[in-house]
C-alpha cells in the first residue's frame, strides 16, 4: 500500500463529511488534503483510542518529532511520507502542523473550559488552523484568506461540539464552557448523566447561535472571486450547517444519540455546492 492509498483509506474509513469535500477536487489537491486529513486523524485517535493518558502523551511526542522528521526530509509514517510533496506547493508551515498538535494535547491536559476564550483556543488550534491549511490548499498563494480560513474552522468545530456532547460526556469531556452551564442553569453532572431539559436546549441554542455566527463571518469574509477554489471548505460548510439545523430541529437530543446526516444527503449537498460555487445559507436564530 502506497502512502497515498493509505490516507485515502484513512479518509474513507472514518465516514467524514470531509471525505464529500474532497471527491471534486483536482488530484494534486485531493492527495494534499487528504493527506493533511490524515495526519489529524492519526494525531486525534492517538488521544481518544489511548486507554492510558501516558502512552497519549508519548504517541503525541512521537508525532511532534515526527513532524521534525517530515520537515527535514526523513518521515516514517505513511501520512507524513504522502503530506510531504504537498509542503512546498502548498505552503504548509511546520508551526501550523505543530499547533494541530499542541490541541490535541489540551485533550489531555483538561476537560473542562472556564470560558468561551479558552474553548475558542482549542477551536483554533483542532480546526481554525486545519482550515488555514486547508484554504492553502485549495487556492495556493492567495494571502486573503485566513479570516474566512480560520472562522469556518471555527465554526465547524463549535458544530461538532453541539453534535457530540453526549459522546464527549461519556468520555468525561464537556467542552461547553462553565460560564455557559452557569448562565443557562445546568450542572456538568446532568450532562455527565445525559439528562435532557429545556434549560439544556436553551443552553444549545445559544451554541448553535454562537457557530452561525462563525459561519456568518466566515462567509463575508470570502473574496468572491476565491468561491470556486474554495468550494471544498463551502460544501463542508453546507453539510455542517445542515447538521446543525437537523439536530435543532430534532429539538437538541444529543446526550444519548448522535444526529448524523445520510451519505445520499451529504452527497447532494456536496454536489449542489460544488456545482454553484454557492455560499451555503445561514437560517436566522430566534
Amino acid at each position: 500500500m502506497t502512502p497515498d492509498q493509505y490516507c485515502q483509506e484513512k479518509a474513507a474509513r472514518s465516514g467524514s463529511s470531509f471525505y464529500y469535500s474532497f471527491l471534486f477536487l483536482p488530484a494534486a489537491q485531493r492527495r494534499a488534503i487528504t493527506a493533511l486529513y490524515a495526519f489529524c486523524r492519526e494525531v486525534d485517535d492517538t488521544v481518544d483510542e489511548a486507554s492510558d493518558a501516558s502512552v497519549a502523551r508519548t504517541r503525541l511526542a512521537w508525532w511532534r518529532d515526527e513532524v521534525a522528521r517530515l520537515y527535514a526530509g526523513v518521515p516514517q509514517h505513511p501520512v507524513t511520507r504522502a503530506l510531504q510533496p504537498a509542503l512546498a506547493p502548498f505552503g504548509i508551515d511546520q508551526g501550523r502542523l505543530v499547533e494541530i498538535i499542541d490541541g490535541m494535547q489540551m485533550d489531555l491536559d483538561q476537560t473542562r473550559y472556564l470560558d468561551f476564550a479558552g474553548l475558542r483556543l482549542y477551536c483554533h488550534r483542532v480546526a481554525g488552523v486545519v482550515g488555514t491549511l486547508s484554504a492553502g490548499i485549495f487556492s495556493p498563494g492567495r494571502t486573503d484568506l485566513a479570516t474566512y480560513a480560520e472562522s469556518l474552522g471555527i465554526a465547524l468545530q463549535l458544530t461538532n461540539i453541539v453534535r457530540d456532547v453526549g459522546e464527549d460526556a461519556r468520555r468525561g469531556r464537556i467542552y461547553l464552557p462553565i460560564e455557559d452551564l452557569q448562565r443557562y442553569q445546568v450542572p456538568a453532572h446532568q450532562i455527565l448523566a445525559g439528562e435532557h431539559s429545556e434549560r439544556f436546549v436553551a443552553l444549545m441554542r445559544f451554541q448553535t447561535a454562537r457557530a452561525r455566527t462563525y459561519y456568518r463571518e466566515a462567509f463575508a469574509a470570502l473574496p468572491a472571486d476565491t468561491r470556486r477554489d474554495q468550494r471544498a471548505g463551502l460544501i463542508m460548510a453546507a453539510i455542517y450547517a445542515t447538521l446543525l439545523t437537523e439536530i435543532e430541529r430534532d429539538g437538541f437530543q444529543v446526550l444519548r444519540q448522535r444526529v448524523s446526516l445520510t451519505p445520499l444527503r451529504k452527497f447532494w449537498l456536496a454536489w449542489r455546492t460544488f456545482v454553484g460555487a454557492r455560499v451555503p445559507r445561514i437560517p436566522e436564530d430566534a
